[in-house]
């Protein structure tokens, strides 16, 4: 557990030296296994807590809690716009797999709001990194999805920058102990509804037209199964209602033109307007983030309670597409898990989240469902690692999305910083 730069660089100093592999932890709130070390030397960052808020930016250590940099903004009257589901990970964790969240749609993920980094890399060497501040060498170039959001492998490209090197590297290249974070000014209001829809076909088509006609900083989607199990807390929600979107809008004020121009946008969709829920004060949007916020935690539980191992998918397709592939996640959830899954998530950006209540004693009849879906997506142009990254669990699926050519360019930059092959031992570009 270092506290600073130099505690750092003498742990890396002396595992690369004696060959020994180094794990970087952050909160522990990761899902793709790439915190869980395979032997060798854990280094925690959580000792590394700076927090200063400035007028347009945010200076943050690996260890600070997004909740933290969000409150802290808030009470300078500024707004840090990326929402990850998970408040408890560490800025350093979100830097490292990209994360986005909700905000995402309007905003992008972290990576959009870095403007600086400090890097310890595997020979102890210290990196002090900019935006605009060019590689020193040709990382080569791997082809990237047309999708908005893509964390899969390291994003090769001409004119890319070394910040963005080190975003989504996932702990591979060296260890991000500090980042400065731009920030807005906060939204003077901001309207929140969850509208509810008594067909799924209604909502998507719902969503496609609220790309082009709205401004909203989130398009969230819950499916029927979803608002099932939302159902054993949220009793009120419609008994009709089977599909509901969760959006955010920005406004200049609490009677701005926006609201009624919702309203308007929600005639001819088949909502269930009357039974909709809408808010547009702090108390109220709370409710709408508990519900968001409820539903991974149902699952969670449920998945638990089955004793069975979390099988979720993180891929995203081109935005027209994203009708075929959520049709596609149905016919084959139906076919082989029937009454066992939920889909939700970030249906704004083609990206939404499938959840499977797998069997304990079976694990491998979702795990190839899995695959299934991460080769359906790349057929439709999208991408394997979506704002989780790959870690350890879904490393494999770069295989699905790169030619060879594309993995050896990655690996000839992981060598370039890392020969040993000390960091992130087993992590993204080890299984392919």
């Amino acid at each position: 557990m270092p506290a600073d730069d130099a505690g750092v660089a003498a742990v890396l100093r002396q595992a690369s030296s004696a060959g020994i592999a180094v794990t970087v932890s952050g909160a522990g709130t990761g899902v793709a296994g790439g915190r869980v070390p395979f032997g060798g030397w854990v280094i925690s960052l959580e000792k590394f807590t700076r927090l200063e808020v400035h007028h347009g930016y945010a200076v943050a250590g690996a260890g600070v809690l997004l909740r933290d940099v969000h409150a802290a903004a808030l009470a300078s009257g500024q707004l840090y716009p990326p929402d990850p589901t998970e408040t408890s990970a560490s800025i350093g964790g979100n830097i490292a797999c990209n994360a986005s969240g909700s905000r995402s749609f309007r905003y992008g993920a972290t990576g959009a709001w870095v403007e600086r980094l400090r890097v310890v890399l595997a020979d102890g060497r210290m990196l002090d990194i900019g935006r605009g501040d060019t590689l020193d060498f040709d990382p080569g170039t791997v082809p990237l999805p047309a999708v908005t959001k893509n964390t899969a492998g390291y994003l090769l490209r001409p004119g890319m920058d070394w910040v963005d090197l080190f975003i989504g590297s996932e702990g591979t290249l060296g260890v991000i102990t500090e980042a400065t974070l731009r920030l807005l000014p906060a939204p003077k209001a901001v309207l929140a509804g969850l509208v509810f829809f008594t067909s799924d076909d209604e909502a998507v088509s719902a969503v496609e037209r609220w790309r082009t006609t709205a401004s909203a900083r989130m398009l969230e989607y819950f499916d029927q199964p979803s608002l099932g199990l939302l159902r054993t807390r949220f009793p009120e929600i419609p008994g009709a209602a089977r599909a509901a979107i969760l959006f955010d809008q920005e406004m200049e004020s609490e009677d701005d033109p926006e609201i009624d121009l919702w309203l308007e946008r929600l005639e001819g969709t088949g909502a269930l307007v009357e039974d909709s829920w809408f808010a547009t004060t702090a108390n109220d949007r709370e409710r709408f983030r508990r519900f968001r916020h409820t539903l991974p935690e149902l699952v969670n539980d449920a998945v638990r309670r089955s004793g069975a191992m979390k099988m979720n998918t993180d891929f995203a397709v081109p935005l027209a597409r994203n009708r075929e592939m959520l049709a596609y996640y149905r016919q084959r959830l139906e076919e082989e898990f029937p009454g066992r899954y939920v889909i939700f998530g970030h249906i704004g950006d083609a990206h939404v989240h499938v959840n499977l209540f797998s069997d304990p004693e079976n694990p491998g009849q979702a795990a190839a469902l899995l695959v299934e879906f991460a080769r359906r997506a790349v057929e439709l142009g999208g991408t394997v690692a979506a704002e989780h990254g790959v870690g350890k669990r879904k490393a494999h699926l770069l295989a699905l999305q790169y030619a060879p050519e594309h993995l050896e360019a990655m690996r000839a930059v992981k060598r370039r910083f890392d020969p040993a092959g000390i960091l992130g031992r087993g992590t993204m570009l080890a299984a392919v």
